[in-house]
């Protein structure tokens, strides 16, 4: 006070009256305690808060505190390093050869540069077996890392070890080792029993914010991964999830984990509401898997599915039906094996309603080799009933392309595409290939994306479900096919199967 008024000498006397003005304000309120005008931070709110309400807040608030200081002891932080070849630029690639510097061999080891990049993500504990720990997170954040660092809640650290991971699931398991038997472990619950307008709570390192907690609803369940390529379905919340919230566990309000943070809707990169999360039912088995085989074994019934839209289900002849669409299969496979054709439509497995490809690929996949499996299709209007032998899904076998029949997506000829493409025979019916791959029976019999397939074996074919009909592989021993083009019709080479 004294260094104030030593400094206000010298200034003019307007200034000093303002000076003085708000030191007679400022100081007052401890000076002046009797004064009417004065306000006090300690003075009761405006508002009186019924008795009862606030017993409801305080409970609530009570609620997601214990939830905080129960599952953040088994939140971690996982840091990760990951190690990328870059190839190495060459001035000289594009100069002619003659100047002495060919073209470099992208083969070639010493044509790379190793990079190192660091990344971060959340996990969750959730076993141990004697001194080993195991974390729950995502394979984006550790399955490709080459050294893994798990930090505790605590602070403490430790080298992390992959475990098993899995790109199709965006599954991840870590474990570190310690003698601490008291580690948190964090209890599972059962997501089949989540629901629309539950309320949840995310955990994780968002942004590198280690242990943070945020608390929102479940917006939506069993949401499409499609974007993310992952066959799970997902929980949707609004809870704030960020960038570092990959591999966090969602929980619920009795503090179990429902499902694991994955993957966010943005546009700017930072939450917006639109959260989601694996629904930890879907990862429970993996979690085993990953203990004793190192990887998920799934279930491979060995066929392609397509998702269609009305107008192709009323030329397949199924109306509007839900299900899972197979536009190709695997010959050899146990769907080929079983009966199961293209073109048929999955509408049950095993007495559960499918309704969805996305379903059907997560319901095949946790059926165990060996099991047989009772599926319910629609062959154009008719239910067929099927009972297949799963088997384990390689990826030598799966990556087969040569096995894909018929290696195409059959679409409808429709007016439009008769306009677009100016065909103007009105007697021209059949299918239109589409969506060719490599290496197929389709590659191999030479077939291009917008042919018109007129007949199959000799059979003239109208519509999709015609199609399927005749491509039953069922005792042919060889199919061809009938192509219109330009008012000719060319049959292509026969295409014969190997017993």
């Amino acid at each position: 006070m004294k260094k104030s008024t030593k400094n206000a000498i010298g200034i003019t006397v307007g200034t000093l009256a303002a000076v003085l003005t708000f030191g007679v304000v400022s100081f007052s309120c401890k000076a002046n305690n009797g004064s009417a005008n004065v306000a006090f931070a300690e003075t009761k709110p405006v508002v009186t808060i019924p008795k009862e309400s606030l017993a409801v807040a305080e409970a609530l608030q009570s609620t997601f505190r214990s939830i905080a200081s129960g599952v953040l002891p088994a939140v971690v932080e996982v840091d990760v390093t990951e190690k990328t070849k870059v190839k190495t630029y060459n001035p000289f690639k594009d100069l002619p050869f003659f100047f002495g510097f060919p073209d470099q061999d992208d083969q070639k080891e010493e044509n790379y540069r190793e990079y190192e990049q660091t990344g971060l993500g959340s996990g969750v504990i959730v076993r141990r077996n004697g001194k080993t720990n195991y974390v729950l997170t995502n394979n984006h954040v550790a399955g490709k890392a080459t050294t893994i660092k798990i930090k505790l809640n605590d602070g403490r650290e430790f080298d992390g070890k992959l475990v098993g991971a899995d790109e199709r699931i965006d599954i991840a398991l870590v474990s570190f080792e310690s003698d601490d038997q008291s580690i948190a472990i964090a209890a599972l619950g059962d997501s089949d029993e989540v629901h629309t307008g539950d309320i949840c709570i995310a955990l994780g390192s968002p942004l590198g914010y280690f242990g943070s907690v945020t608390q929102g609803i479940v917006s939506a369940t069993g949401r499409s991964g499609k974007g993310i390529g992952s066959i799970s379905d997902f929980i949707q919340t609004d809870a704030a999830i960020n960038q570092g919230n990959s591999g966090g566990p969602l929980v619920n309000i009795y503090g179990e984990v429902i499902g694991i943070n994955t993957w966010i809707a943005s546009s700017s990169g930072g939450s917006v509401g639109l959260g989601f999360s694996i629904p930890i039912n879907n990862v429970k088995k993996a979690i085993d898997q990953f203990i004793t085989k190192g990887k998920i074994v799934y279930g491979w019934l060995g066929v392609s599915l397509s998702d269609i839209t009305k107008i192709y289900k009323d030329s397949l002849g199924i109306n509007d039906e839900e299900g899972a669409f197979i536009s190709e299969i695997f010959i050899g496979s146990p769907a080929e094996k079983g009966g199961i054709r293209a073109g048929d439509y999955v509408v049950e497995l095993n007495g559960k309603k499918i309704t969805s490809t996305e379903q059907l690929s997560r319901e095949v996949g946790s059926i165990p080799s060996g099991e047989k499996a009772n599926f319910v299709v629609l062959r154009g209007k008719n239910k067929v009933n099927l009972t297949i032998t799963i088997d384990e899904r390689e990826d030598n076998i799966v990556n087969d392309n040569s096995k894909l029949w018929p290696g195409f997506i059959a679409t409808p000829l429709t007016e439009e595409f008769k306009t677009k493409n100016k065909i103007t025979d009105k007697k021209v019916k059949g299918i239109v290939v589409a969506n060719i791959i490599e290496k197929t029976p389709a590659a191999a019999l030479r077939l291009q994306n917008g042919d018109i397939i007129t007949a199959v074996n000799d059979i003239p074919v109208t519509s999709i479900e015609d199609f399927y009909e005749a491509l039953d592989l069922n005792g042919k021993k060889e199919i061809w096919f009938d192509v219109w083009e330009e008012g000719h019709t060319i049959s292509t080479g026969h295409y014969k199967f190997s017993k």
